[in-house]
């Protein structure tokens, strides 16, 4: 039966027929996609609640928030190539070795000996892990005809909504239970699995497209991301602010994106089209997935750390107590999707979603060290339904909004901005939090302990609380929780943005199907 079906689909032609799968063919083929896309997911969300204990195992606090944003800016700065480049060599081609590129990067993660090693490693992870995300909803494209494909694209919101569930449990039960290094390791067999069924029943057509990649277009915005995530990063901890090395890195970020910008307006096949930018629709939700990313991150990467350093808490149960956040964005995201889907109307869930999103961020600013986990837990659940009210909403606008033709590259492109948002917002958070935590561990600490214990080596004195006094260790605490507060109360004008935004966001009345737009026709007011 098996070789039937392959024969079958070797011998099909190469555009419509692939559309007549069965249902068993395309769920088996979906399987291996989403497996593919589960490694990707899972890696963004799966070392929240194992980086306390990778700081200290690895001696690098300082350099915490690199161990997350490595992994999200090379995925970022990646996934608008990935497309052209399978159009040149193929989509099944350039998937397997997209995977075998996450792979190599995850068992090298688990090797790695030193904090520098690890970002590195998580970096070359990232380039895989933005050709699983960007190729497999290219692939669903192949596979699938339009009429059906909103039928089977539901699944990979589910494989997003697992991953936010599970990563971080995953990583707590694995640093308590095995080791660190098994967030990484546990990516080997599903990806190998995943690997074979893509190899043996996804049979695609090589359609090649001559394409002009634009390379230096990928340069010039990894190079000018770099340097500003470089800054926030070093500012305040190995440079003072002002240090010409900090402003030297700003300035050449900034000059960097400018020749970026000013390239794609030549470029022939630009990674960036900058003609997207005038349809309204698109740029606002650009902007609103910039921000929700800074917002998203700046809980779920740090949220578990206060409860393992403050309340003492063990990785797997930090993780746990981040399911009232996580079931608050599963909750709004579904419902949300199911009105929408009724009314035809999402604009309000936007302004909804942001404003209370500013409201729970508000409320995180209110943290002490004897928070009641009721409250807290009720907290998290306000910000993930905020959270989850608007984030999906940005996709689904983009991709309505657009011509048919840019449907993969919008979406390719509003992805990539909700990535940088995620980095950006990791790396500036966590600037934030290790430089409070200095100052307020020198202003709170006894004489004697100033410079023995800074926001470099939190995680070394943390360790050591039992020995220490009780006004000590109460002093170390209300120096962490302080240095949270003013990290929540930094990401409250990012979702505060993001309403201000949300009021500019028009709504365009929703297409039944991707074929009610004829191909090179936009929707008029969208272009204005």
């Amino acid at each position: 039966m098996v070789q039937k079906i392959l024969n079958k689909l070797k011998t099909a032609p190469p555009t419509e027929s692939q559309g007549e799968r069965s249902h068993s063919e395309i769920m088996f083929i979906m399987t291996a996609l989403m497996a593919a896309m589960l490694l990707a997911a899972l890696d963004q969300s799966i070392v929240s609640t194992a980086l306390p204990t990778i700081a200290n195992d690895l001696n690098g606090l300082s350099k915490l928030s690199w161990v997350a944003t490595a992994y999200l800016l090379t995925s970022a700065v990646v996934t608008p190539l990935y497309g052209k480049i399978s159009d040149l060599f193929g989509r099944k081609q350039i998937f397997l070795g997209a995977i075998v590129i996450f792979l190599v990067g995850s068992m090298l993660c688990g090797l790695s000996q030193n904090m520098g090693q690890l970002i590195f490693f998580r970096g070359l992870q990232g380039l895989g892990g933005g050709g699983l995300m960007a190729l497999a909803l290219a692939i669903v494209g192949d596979i699938i005809p339009p009429r059906q494909r909103g039928r089977y694209q539901g699944y990979f919101g589910a494989v997003f909504a697992i991953s936010s569930v599970i990563g971080p449990l995953l990583g707590g039960l694995f640093t308590d239970y095995l080791n660190w290094r098994w967030i990484f390791y546990i990516n080997l067999p599903i990806g190998l699995v995943a690997m074979f069924m893509i190899w043996a029943r996804l049979h695609l057509p090589v359609n090649k497209t001559e394409h002009r990649i634009d390379f230096l277009g990928a340069g010039l915005l990894a190079a000018g991301a770099i340097c500003l995530l470089l800054a926030t990063v070093w500012g305040g901890n190995e440079y003072a602010w002002g240090s010409h090395t900090i402003m030297g890195l700003i300035g050449g970020g900034i000059a960097l994106l400018a020749i970026f910008i000013g390239w794609e307006h030549k470029a022939a096949e630009p990674i960036i089209p900058m003609r997207l930018f005038r349809n309204d629709i698109f740029t606002v939700a650009a902007i609103m997935s910039l921000l929700s990313g800074l917002v998203m991150f700046a809980s779920l990467i740090y949220l578990p750390e206060y409860q393992q350093l403050v309340h003492g808490y063990s990785a797997t149960k930090s993780g746990l107590m981040m399911l009232p956040l996580v079931a608050g964005l599963l909750v709004a995201m579904i419902a949300s999707g199911r009105i929408i889907s009724k009314t035809g109307h999402y604009r309000m869930f936007p302004i909804a979603g942001t404003l209370v999103s500013a409201v729970g961020l508000w409320l995180f600013t209110h943290l002490s060290v004897n928070t009641n986990q009721l409250i807290l837990s009720g907290w998290m659940l306000i910000l993930g339904l905020g959270i989850g009210s608007f984030m999906q909403v940005m996709t689904l606008a983009v991709q309505n909004s657009v011509e048919r033709r840019d449907l993969g590259t919008a979406t390719s492109i509003a992805t990539f901005f909700r990535s940088m948002g995620s980095s950006f917002g990791t790396a500036v958070f966590g600037a934030i939090l290790t430089a409070r935590l200095s100052v307020y561990l020198a202003r709170l600490l006894p004489a004697q302990y100033s410079g023995k214990i800074t926001g470099n080596n939190l995680q070394a004195g943390a360790s050591q609380l039992h020995h220490m006094d009780a006004h000590v260790v109460h002093a170390i605490l209300e120096s962490f929780v302080r240095a949270f507060h003013d990290v929540f109360l930094w990401a409250i004008p990012c979702a505060l943005l993001a309403f201000i935004a949300a009021l500019f966001l028009r709504e365009a009345p929703l297409r039944e199907t991707t074929r009610d737009m004829a191909e090179g026709e936009a929707l008029e007011p969208a272009a204005r």
